[in-house]
C-alpha cells in the first residue's frame, strides 16, 4: 500500500512528486509514467520559455503561478546548475491596430506587476536591429531554459528523498474504494491512499476511469516549428513576440532563442488527428470519432474555422508561415525555415464549447486531478506544485 501514487512524469508530476515528499517525508510515494523516460510529451516538446506573465487575466491562477513561476523555476536552476539565461522578451507592433492593442498588453502587465519598458521604433531597432515595428514592450524577465533537464533534476531529487518512480508503466484501470485508489499499470495493480493525476493529453480519461464523468473534453493542438541555420544564432538578442490577435485563439508566430544557442520559428496551432500526433501523418481514427462525437469540441471547431483554416494553410505550405515571421522579421527567406519537432498542446474545451483557458483541477474523495494546465504550465510546474500539495493535504486531513 502506498501513501501516494502521482500518473504522470511531466513537469507538473514531478514538481508534485518532489515537493510532496518534502511535505511527508516518511511516506511511501510513488510516480507512475507510461513512457520509458520523463519529460516525454508536453514537457520536452515546448519552446523552453521561462514566462514572466504579460498574457495573463490579473488574478486568474495563470497570472499568480507565472509570476511566482518564473522565480521558483530560476532559484531551482541555480540551486541545481541548471543553465538558463534571462533574455528578455520583446512584443512588436508592427502596424497602427497592433499598436493599440499593445496599449492594453501594457496596461495588463502593470496589473500583473511586472517590470516592463516602451520603446518606440528607433528603441526597438537600437534593441534589435533585425526586428522591424512601430514600437514593442520589453519584458526583461522572460527567460529560456530546457525543461527537460528541470524535470530529470526533479525526478532525482525526489528519487534521492525516497520516492519512487515507474517508467513504461502505463495506468490502465482506477478504482476508487472507500479507503483506498486501486492503480492498474502495465507492471501491475498497486493500491494507495490518495492520488493524484497530472496526465496532460491524457486527462479527461483519466478522470472517466475515476467513474467522474468530466465537464471537459481535451482537444490536442499541435504546434509545428521550423528551426533556423547557425548562421541565423545572432539574429535576434531576446525572445520577439508578435502582438496577439485577439480574434485568434493562441498567440502567433514567434522567434525564440533556445538555450542550446538556436533560434526557432513557431509554433502555429493546428488540430492534431491524434492525442499524442506530433507529425502530420499521425492520425487515430477512434481519436477522431471521439472528436467528432463530442459536442464542445464542435463547437470550438466551427467558431474558429476561418482562423484553423488559415492555419493549416500555413502548416501546409511554408511561404504562408513565412509571411508570418517576416512582418517584424524581414531578413528571414524561405530556406531559413528548416525542420524542427513539433509539439502537442492538451487543452481543455468545455461542453458549451468554449476554451477553457486557466488551470482546472478536478477532485474526488482521495484524488487531485489536474485536468487543464496549458501555457505557462511549464513555467508554474513549482507553483502548482504547491498548490497541489495543498490539496492533497486538505484531502489528507479532511
Amino acid at each position: 500500500m502506498y501513501d501516494f501514487i502521482i500518473i504522470g512524469g511531466g513537469i507538473l508530476g514531478m514538481s508534485t512528486a518532489m515537493q510532496l515528499i518534502e511535505a511527508y517525508p516518511d511516506k511511501r510515494i510513488l510516480l507512475v509514467e507510461k513512457e520509458s523516460g520523463p519529460a516525454r510529451h508536453q514537457t520536452g516538446h515546448n519552446s523552453g520559455v521561462i514566462h514572466a506573465g504579460v498574457y495573463y487575466t490579473p488574478g486568474s491562477l495563470k497570472a499568480r503561478f507565472c509570476l511566482e513561476g518564473n522565480r521558483a523555476t530560476k532559484a531551482f536552476c541555480d540551486t541545481h546548475g541548471i543553465a538558463y539565461e534571462s533574455c528578455g522578451k520583446l512584443l512588436v507592433a508592427t502596424n497602427e491596430v497592433e499598436m493599440q492593442r499593445m496599449q492594453a498588453l501594457w496596461e495588463r502587465t502593470a496589473a500583473n506587476g511586472l517590470e516592463r519598458e516602451w520603446l518606440d521604433a528607433d528603441q526597438l531597432r537600437e534593441r534589435e536591429p533585425n526586428i522591424t515595428g512601430q514600437g514593442g514592450i520589453f519584458v526583461p524577465a522572460s527567460g529560456i531554459v530546457d525543461y527537460r533537464q528541470v524535470t530529470a533534476k526533479m525526478a532525482e531529487v525526489f528519487q534521492n528523498a525516497g520516492g519512487e518512480i515507474r517508467y513504461a508503466a502505463p495506468v490502465t484501470a482506477l478504482e476508487e474504494r472507500s479507503e483506498e485508489i486501486v492503480v492498474t499499470t502495465d507492471q501491475g495493480t498497486f493500491t494507495t491512499r490518495h492520488l493524484v493525476s497530472c496526465s496532460g493529453l491524457m486527462a479527461d480519461r483519466v478522470v472517466r476511469m475515476l467513474g467522474v464523468t468530466p465537464e471537459f473534453s481535451i482537444c490536442p493542438f499541435r504546434g509545428e516549428y521550423y528551426r533556423l541555420p547557425p548562421e541565423h544564432n545572432r539574429i535576434v538578442n531576446h525572445l520577439i513576440y508578435p502582438i496577439p490577435d485577439p480574434s485568434m485563439p493562441f498567440l502567433g508566430v514567434h522567434l525564440t532563442r533556445m538555450i542550446d544557442g538556436s533560434v526557432t520559428v513557431g509554433p502555429n496551432a493546428v488540430l492534431a488527428l491524434k492525442r499524442e500526433g506530433y507529425r502530420k501523418r499521425d492520425v487515430s481514427f477512434g481519436d477522431l470519432a471521439a472528436m467528432a462525437g463530442d459536442p464542445g469540441i464542435r463547437k470550438v471547431l466551427r467558431a474558429n474555422l476561418k482562423p484553423g483554416l488559415h492555419e493549416m494553410k500555413n502548416s501546409l505550405f511554408k511561404g504562408g508561415y513565412l509571411e508570418e515571421v517576416r512582418k517584424y522579421c524581414p531578413r528571414l527567406t524561405r530556406d531559413d525555415l528548416r525542420p524542427y519537432p513539433a509539439g502537442v498542446r492538451a487543452q481543455a474545451v468545455a461542453k458549451d464549447g468554449k476554451m477553457i483557458d486557466d488551470f482546472l483541477f478536478v477532485n474526488t474523495r482521495r484524488s487531485v486531478n489536474v485536468c487543464n494546465a496549458p501555457s505557462p504550465a511549464a513555467t508554474s510546474a513549482i507553483p502548482i506544485g504547491a498548490h497541489i500539495v495543498d490539496q492533497v493535504k486538505a484531502l489528507v486531513d479532511g
